[in-house]
């Protein structure tokens, strides 16, 4: 197995780890992702564990790069918890397996099996704040203007107080034509056909200038 980190405490203390029963397995281990490749080219690493912030490959760049092997090397990755958004956006890539640093040693060791195994492997604590996320995402895909950035909602606003394209375009620095760009995106993501539907939905909202 192979282990890839910045930290050269957690490094030595996975090391350790995996090493030790029940895993007991040849380790190495280098701090940047280009040295992990290399070595991973070599041949004879069955696993890798990666930190999710790695450099100077990303770490979903290095998962692309060890699918292509023959054979392919799993790969897990491995971030502490103020790396939660990196870690639930690589939910969506071909990575093996997704822990957090400070996971239970026990569901640490279950992943790792799962994942020897062929399976996906992702840390509960992770799987909650995936939740978590598309609870939320759901809640401003239900709430109207939700989907719409804040200068959308800001030039909503303004068509919801009868203010022409000229004087958007003044209060807001940009373009006539940035504005009807803007208009074209807040009326196909709320699906309104024209500015009277876009002055009423301004209201529903109750959309008021600071």
């Amino acid at each position: 197995m192979l282990v890839i980190d910045r930290q050269p405490l957690f490094r030595a203390a996975l090391a350790r780890l995996l090493s030790a029963p029940p895993v007991r397995a040849r380790i190495e281990v280098v701090d940047d992702s280009r040295s992990g490749l290399e070595i991973a080219k070599r041949g004879g690493i069955q696993l890798v564990f990666c930190d999710i912030v790695i450099t100077p490959i990303s770490a979903l760049e290095l998962a692309n790069e060890l699918s292509r092997l023959e054979p392919a090397i799993p790969l897990i990755l491995l971030g502490d918890r103020d790396d939660g958004e990196l870690m639930t956006n690589a939910l969506q890539s071909n990575v093996a397996g997704l822990f957090t640093k400070d996971c239970a040693l026990d569901e640490f060791l279950v992943g790792v099996r799962t994942v020897m195994s062929g399976h996906r492997a992702v840390g509960a604590n992770l799987m909650g704040q995936m939740l978590d996320r598309l609870a939320a995402k759901s809640r401003d895909t239900r709430r109207p203007g939700g989907q719409l950035s804040p200068t959308e909602l800001d030039i909503l606003t303004m068509v919801g107080e009868a203010k022409s394209i000229p004087v958007i375009a003044a209060a807001r620095g940009i373009s006539p034509k940035t504005v009807r760009n803007h208009l074209a995106s807040i009326y196909r993501k709320l699906d309104l056909r024209n500015r009277t539907e876009a002055m009423l939905c301004a209201a529903r909202m109750g959309l008021k200038a600071d």
